[in-house]
């Protein structure tokens, strides 16, 4: 490396373009490692539960929902819903439910 530049952070003169020596960055490690894990960002609370909640019934129970429609044609008929229609309504439902997820978590991240 040139003597004008290092690996550390030095003030520049900017008339002549050399470094100054006295303001150079020294780093300095923490003596020990923080004790606590921090609290308020980044924490799981029931907001985190919820999208997990959302996830599992959009991956696993409507799912497996589709694969049990053929079984459930008498239900599907109490709600006044044909086979074709249960199986375009069904993926709906996640769908929907994600996207309110969604729109709540970044709304919500703005306001904080």
């Amino acid at each position: 490396m040139n003597e004008g530049t290092s690996a550390t952070s030095q003030p520049v003169d900017a008339e002549d373009g050399e470094s100054e020596g006295d303001d150079a960055y020294v780093h300095q490690p923490r003596s020990s490692p923080p004790s606590r894990a921090p609290t308020g960002e980044g924490t799981f609370d029931w907001r985190g539960w919820l999208l997990v909640g959302v996830i599992v019934f959009a991956f696993f129970v409507v799912p497996g929902a589709i694969l049990v429609l053929p079984e459930a044609q008498g239900f599907i008929g109490t709600l006044g819903l044909t086979l074709r229609d249960a199986y375009l309504v069904l993926p709906l439902v996640p769908a929907f439910l994600l996207a309110a997820v969604a729109v709540w978590a970044a709304v919500r991240s703005r306001s904080s």
